[in-house]
């Protein structure tokens, strides 16, 4: 099998599956209960925050548990715009971002704020002219991907940060799942941020949103104290554990990983830039962790199931996306349709051999041939 779909999760790694087995059998207490048992979990559990807060060097007042980063993401625009609701009704967001956040500021449209989508720039980045433009006394959230799912293009969140500084009433949210464990983050100029531990080799089901200590939230889930007055339910001890076990394993190694990664994105765009039919849509702001391509005239679907004849796995869209509809972030980038509704995303890890590349491309001629010959 050679998977190249690291976009949409990450196989867990083995300690980080052994962590959670023991702290599930050994620490089932409740942290929150009040004996013994309860207390040595709550110790684990204080432990572990600690830990993560360190390596986001972020602190741990700051960490927000949550079940995954679609949930984080929800979290912090509706938590924004509900408790702040009378101060302004302002959005400003991209047409890049997860249908997590799509949707959400949709359903937030309904409610009656008002949601602007900031101008792309040729590579995807975010066009900060346009965003100073946009910024308003009346705008509450900016809501802006540090990497998106499709394309692999960074944006400069430290520099947009800088920007919304200028607007006191106006907080700046960055859903970071697809950057931590791929590139380096700065928190500094960001009020919140998503990220989920499926996404850097940790299990699923568990997910942060960080929110800095001076802003208040609205909680989606009220019931009760929980690791914070913000999402009520039992903590979840393994996967939090698990999570700290997932970033430990990686967070050092970020730029070691990295450049491995870029030998290998190298060699894919290499070879499939001499294809008349291939269209790279990835920009030179895309990590090197995501290729996004289209094959004219022919269907994704096809392509990807005739790879997947050889055990080889590449994906379309975000796994989040509607399957029926054509990606939105190249439409937004390309506006091409054709490009658009025949996309393909090969995302690579780490983890990922040459050998497998070399495989991969012998494979991906194979099926191109026989395709284009149809």
């Amino acid at each position: 099998m050679i998977y190249l779909d690291y976009s949409a999760t990450t196989p867990p790694q083995r300690e980080v599956i052994d962590v959670f087995s023991k702290v599930s059998q050994e620490y089932f207490a409740n942290s929150n209960s009040l004996h013994k048992l309860g207390l040595k979990s709550k110790e684990l559990e204080d432990y572990a925050t600690k830990n993560i807060a360190k390596y986001l060097n972020i602190k741990p007042k700051e960490i927000i548990y949550t079940s995954s980063a679609s949930e984080a993401n929800n979290l912090a625009l509706k938590g924004i715009c509900f408790k702040y609701k009378n101060r302004a009704n302002h959005i400003i967001t991209t047409k890049l971002e997860h249908s997590s956040i799509i949707e959400t500021c949709n359903y937030l449209e309904k409610l009656g704020f008002i949601i602007d989508y900031v101008d792309l720039n040729k590579d995807g980045t975010v066009n900060l002219e346009d965003l100073e433009n946009k910024l308003t006394n009346d705008t509450l959230l900016v809501s802006i991907s540090c990497v998106d799912s499709e394309l692999g293009i960074r944006q400069p969140v430290e520099e947009i940060g800088k920007i919304i500084k200028k607007y006191p009433k106006c907080y700046f949210h960055v859903d970071c799942t697809q950057a931590i464990g791929k590139v380096k983050v700065d928190f500094t100029n960001i009020d919140l941020a998503s990220i989920s531990a499926h996404k850097f080799y940790g299990l699923k089901g568990i997910g942060i949103l960080i929110k800095k200590e001076n802003i208040e939230l609205e909680p989606l889930i009220h019931g009760g104290k929980s690791t914070t007055i913000y999402r009520s339910g039992t903590p979840a001890l393994g996967l939090i554990v698990s999570l700290k076990k997932a970033l430990e394993l990686i967070i050092d190694k970020i730029d070691e990983n990295y450049e491995k990664v870029k030998s290998l994105n190298e060699l894919i765009i290499n070879k499939l830039k001499t294809y008349p039919n291939v269209h790279i849509n990835s920009t030179d702001k895309s990590i090197k962790h995501t290729i996004n391509i289209s094959i004219i005239n022919i269907k994704p679907e096809t392509f990807i199931h005739a790879l997947e004849e050889d055990d080889i796995y590449v994906s379309t869209k975000s796994a989040c996306s509607k399957i029926d509809s054509i990606s939105r972030p190249i439409k937004a980038l390309t506006q091409d349709d054709k490009l658009a509704s025949s996309s393909i995303r090969i995302s690579l890890s780490y983890q990922t051999t040459k050998e497998e590349i070399i495989k991969f491309l012998e494979i991906f001629d194979k099926c191109y041939q026989k395709l284009n010959l149809k």
